[in-house]
């Protein structure tokens, strides 16, 4: 008996390799909607040497592997965001002392912020995209700093901020991607989904 003919047209299942509320709003301003959500749980400590633009890309690539493990025959997409001061990766901010300290250093400064985004198909093939974004801070006063922290969206940041919040108002200067910095570059994203073969609405 001949099996029956896979329908070429149907849209591939997508899974997000992210617990991230910000990369799911995002998809979602380009018509996006994941089949699943599956956070990769890995250690996100940078190698020794490793420059901030390969340490994202890294671990996007990585998360990216772990989740398609669990869901082989799905389009995975992952991120990974990194804030860095020259060679200096800074932490995604878990205690007042990291934000304030990262803060600190991004007073008065410009940094830049890298994106990764890696697409993994069912046939093992990866596709991914590194976005740099050059952002630059106004001088913060002591007083600046400290209602930001008592805001606590700082949490988990990557450098302690979220532009989508108050930090926006800390911003003199942005070149390269917003979405990037909030979290998944959506032009590159959208970019690497329908090469793939996802349709966006």
């Amino acid at each position: 008996m001949t099996p029956p003919a896979k329908n070429l047209s149907a849209k591939p299942r997508l899974v997000l390799a992210s617990a991230s509320p910000r990369r799911l709003a995002l998809l979602a301003q380009i018509g996006v909607e994941p089949d699943a959500v599956r956070a990769a749980d890995l250690d996100e400590t940078p190698a020794k040497g490793e420059l901030p633009s390969e340490h994202a890309r890294r671990l996007a690539r990585e998360k990216a592997e772990a989740v398609a493990k669990l869901d082989p025959d799905a389009l995975v997409l992952a991120a990974d965001t990194v804030v860095a001061c020259g060679r200096r990766i800074l932490p995604k901010a878990e205690t007042e002392a990291e934000a304030r300290a990262c803060l600190a250093l991004l007073s008065g400064r410009g940094h830049r912020v890298y994106t990764a985004v890696s697409l993994r198909r069912p046939d093992g093939k990866l596709a991914e995209r590194v976005t740099d974004t050059r952002v630059a801070f106004k001088r913060l006063s002591p007083a600046e700093i400290d209602a930001y922290i008592e805001q606590g969206e700082w949490r988990g940041k990557a450098g302690g901020y979220a532009i989508q919040g108050h930090a926006a108002a800390f911003v003199r200067l942005l070149t390269g991607s917003y979405t990037g910095v909030v979290g998944l570059p959506l032009f590159e994203t959208a970019a690497l989904l329908t090469g793939a073969g996802f349709p966006l609405r």
